[in-house]
């Protein structure tokens, strides 16, 4: 696996999202040992990014990892996030990125994943309340004490980004970035470039409709993401095949799968740019990681990059209202 850097943080060019492991998905939490396997798997094929957050699970996700990564902590760039869960008595789904909030956040996302320093923390979503200069600074605080290396931001807007890279340098922004989710082209991505910011795109396999296994949602469990999703349902989902299936025949081109091409379409967008597809399966990431040899020519990357947008939103409203673009 290639090695790329995001600011000054070297990663592999591919990571691990492990979010769907313990939240979101059908079927997650209901089999940590797969889970652990599937950890084990990625970083014996170079992947050494892991991403994770608070929120997830809340709390499971990071003492899943936590538990994944024991005597191999070393090996790891272990990023997680803060910010969607108020400590202060209102819980998940409350933005909080005060001070206080952060600094009780960071003692507990280091104890579940039995660590002493984190290597890059996000503030999960820019919360309207707090001045990104108030929040950059408490994170400028725990670098100097060692918990964390690095700052990143989440879902934040050109803006935000520039405030809080003036009061402390910004590693990384992960944003929602695939091939059916394209809307930080042309906001976000020339700033980053500018400031040296890398970009971290999650769900760079469009919540799995990428891979063309996704062709009834019929199977989600009511407490799926999916289930209600805009994307998802009625005629947006018959509309959004379409692209899957556009994405499938430039795989048969490409002796690729789908997730692999998918992948591959992402990483020919620079050398700044590091996907951190989710599974929690041992033969997903084994598929997922081969996405770093995979070579499409200049028109197959033409003809993904234009194919018509997604229909529908990427989330439903309450969502989206946490989010700048």
């Amino acid at each position: 696996m290639k090695r790329i850097l995001l600011g000054d943080l070297e990663v592999s060019r591919i990571g691990l999202g492990t979010m769907g492991m313990s939240y979101a998905y059908t079927g997650a939490g209901t089999d940590d040992a797969e889970s652990v396997r599937t950890i084990h798997r990625a970083l014996d094929l170079g992947v050494t990014f892991l991403d994770t957050a608070e929120f997830y699970g809340p709390y499971t996700n990071e003492e899943l990892v936590g538990r994944a990564l024991k005597g191999r902590r070393d090996q790891v760039v272990l990023a997680t996030k803060f910010g969607l869960v108020s400590h202060a008595g209102d819980g998940p789904w409350n933005l909080d990125s005060s001070p206080a909030n952060i600094r009780v956040a960071v003692e507990g996302s280091l104890r579940r994943l039995g660590t002493d320093h984190i290597d890059l923390y996000y503030q999960h979503r820019v919360d309207p309340k707090v001045p990104i200069e108030e929040t950059a600074g408490a994170l400028a605080e725990l670098v100097r004490q060692g918990k964390i290396r690095h700052i990143g931001l989440s879902e934040a807007g050109p803006e935000t980004i520039r405030r809080a890279h003036a009061v402390h340098p910004v590693t990384a922004v992960q944003s929602e970035y695939s091939l059916w989710t394209r809307g930080l082209e042309e906001r976000v991505l020339p700033v980053l470039r500018e400031l040296g910011i890398g970009l971290v795109p999650f769900s760079p396999l469009g919540r799995g409709f990428l891979t063309g296994k996704i062709r009834s949602t019929d199977g989600f469990a009511e407490d799926d993401f999916r289930h209600g999703n805009p994307r998802f349902t009625g005629d947006n989902f018959r509309l959004n095949l379409r692209i899957a299936d556009e994405v499938e025949a430039v795989a048969a081109e490409a002796g690729a799968t789908p997730a692999q091409v998918a992948l591959a379409w992402l990483l020919a967008q620079g050398d700044d740019v590091a996907p951190i597809p989710g599974t929690k399966r041992v033969g997903r990431v084994e598929e997922n990681s081969a996405a770093d040899g995979v070579r499409l020519t200049p028109g197959q990357i033409g003809r993904l990059s234009g194919l018509p947008p997604a229909a529908g939103d990427t989330h439903p409203e309450s969502g989206l209202r946490m989010m700048e673009r």
